[in-house]
């Protein structure tokens, strides 16, 4: 999800417990998380098992892409809440078959109210399986491509606070990433987009300091 949405759309900051300084927000379970997650349960599920942990299964990387592409200017809490109804209309995202759709596909896309009817953002999830496909008759994966290219040290926070959270938007890797992306024939795929992926996906743990599920996420996070 891109951060900048997910901040303006996280709903209900300040909760029980909040801890201001850090951005960390004690549930009434007693566990610490991430501020922007809240108490919605599915939010709270994907902020818990989910976001942030490695991820090298072509399918969803796959998935992880579109869900972004179709994240763009709203809340990520909409999208996860259709995201078994994009599962069903995009043939579980299987690439080959989403490269395969045609016309009666589009059609039957823009007419489905359990996704988001986007013209262009459907036309960029099946321009973008096509890419996929293109990236394997030359012998790339999703996997190979994203954790083949993790930013330098030097570009991550020292700490992961909560000021260097909200500073955190879009990254040399994420814009040399959309750039080699919209090469391989990608759409809507921006730096800001990506930088989006890369959190979702493990590829930097943006979880913060104190949040009892920072150790499980990033490219070293337990397994």
């Amino acid at each position: 999800m891109a951060w900048a949405a997910r901040k303006a759309n996280a709903g209900a900051p300040y909760l029980h417990g909040m801890k201001h300084a850090e951005g960390l927000q004690q549930g009434h379970d007693g566990v610490l998380r991430c501020w922007w997650c809240g108490e919605d349960p599915l939010y709270r599920l994907y902020h818990d098992e989910e976001w942030g942990r490695p991820v090298r299964d072509e399918v969803r990387l796959f998935e992880k892409i579109c869900l972004e592409t179709f994240q763009s200017g709203l809340s990520w809490l909409t999208i996860l809440r259709k995201r078994e109804n994009f599962r069903s209309a995009f043939a579980g995202f299987d690439v080959q078959k989403v490269a395969d759709f045609g016309d009666r596909d589009f059609q039957r896309l823009m007419e489905d109210a359990g996704i988001i009817r986007n013209r262009a953002k459907i036309n960029a999830a099946i321009r973008n399986a096509r890419a996929v496909c293109g990236m394997y008759e030359k012998g790339e994966t999703l996997a190979g491509f994203f954790w083949d290219r993790l930013p330098p040290a030097d570009e991550r926070p020292q700490r992961m606070t909560y000021d260097a959270m909200l500073r955190l938007n879009e990254t040399p890797t994420s814009r040399r990433i959309s750039r080699d992306l919209k090469d391989r024939g990608f759409a809507f795929v921006g730096p800001v987009t990506i930088y989006a992926h890369m959190q979702a996906m493990g590829m930097v743990n943006d979880h913060l300091e104190g949040c009892t599920f920072r150790p499980f996420a990033g490219p070293d996070g337990q397994r």
